[in-house]
């Protein structure tokens, strides 16, 4: 069973419910992506969390999973909890799990690299994916749909910046709710359901990968990129993007049907009142340098 909230379809709380650290959620395949580690603004805390919660056969990180654009223009920033998501997707690789990168634009440096494997992690630049069922998608990360991006690159960065610093001005509005009890809210994914333009331009894209898919054969399309996690069809094809790591902190995943669920991990914190894993203090042999 499942909840419907306009075009989402979340994971059933009876499901949610049976994840724990001690006994995660046991999933086919899991799909996570735009977790910005090396931008300040990723809530490291709360992925590692999920992940925690949460076990895969098979992994794909659909691109951005690291901020490349955020570290060359600024200092370096990668405190211990950055450190340790690496550490703990590495040692899923090591004990079994397949997983898939598929780098995005702010991580385009690993598309150097397609088609090499490094500490079990597979490089590509999109993929077929097949649920159990026999449904077929195509992944990838979704930058190449995204006409700033490609064409407009120096307006892109302007953007970049300016969402930077929406997340600066969301980190300090978090401190306050957290002093007085609250939960984790973010400033710009809130702004992006109110402005207009921005609500037109995602559903645009989403239009242009669900007409990709078609084109492609398949019957749906699993992304990232834009930060807006939606579950729903669209003329036929199942779009599918599992938002991100910095304002909505949702991922998606298979169960052994074949089903596609959305996870809202910030949402379910939340609801059964889970803390986030506190950031441990760097020992002096892995603490990060500044650059």
């Amino acid at each position: 069973m499942v909840e419907q909230s306009e075009n989402r379809t979340f994971s059933s709380t009876q499901q949610l419910d049976s994840a724990t650290e001690c006994s995660p959620l046991k999933a086919r395949t899991l799909f996570i992506s735009d977790i910005h580690l090396g931008l300040r603004g990723c809530q490291a805390e709360i992925f590692l969390s999920f992940i925690k919660h949460f076990d895969a056969e098979r992994i794909y990180l659909v691109g951005d999973i690291f901020d490349g654009w955020a570290m060359k223009r600024k200092k370096f920033f990668w405190p211990q909890a950055h450190n340790d998501i690496v550490q703990k997707l590495l040692r899923r690789a090591r004990h079994g799990a397949e997983i898939i990168y598929i780098p995005g634009n702010h991580d385009e440096v690993m598309r150097n690299y397609l088609g090499t494997h490094f500490g079990g992690v597979e490089v590509r630049e999109e993929d077929i994916f097949e649920t159990v069922s026999g449904k077929r998608y195509l992944v990838l990360h979704g930058d190449k749909f995204d006409m700033v991006v490609m064409n407009i690159r120096w307006l892109a960065y302007i953007g970049d910046y300016a969402y930077d610093f929406a997340l600066w001005l969301n980190t300090r509005f978090n401190l306050l709710r957290r002093l007085w009890g609250g939960q984790y809210w973010s400033l710009s994914k809130w702004a992006k359901h109110k402005v207009k333009q921005a609500v037109n331009f995602i559903g645009d894209y989403e239009k242009v990968l669900a007409d990709e898919a078609r084109r492609r054969g398949v019957d749906g399309v699993i992304c990232g990129h834009i930060h807006h996690a939606s579950l729903t069809e669209i003329d036929g094809i199942t779009y599918v993007n599992t938002g991100d790591w910095v304002e909505s902190c949702t991922a998606i995943y298979e169960d052994f049907d074949g089903h596609l669920h959305l996870v809202d991990w910030a949402q379910e914190m939340s609801r059964r009142n889970i803390p986030a894993i506190p950031e441990r203090t760097p020992t002096a042999q892995n603490k990060p340098q500044a650059a």
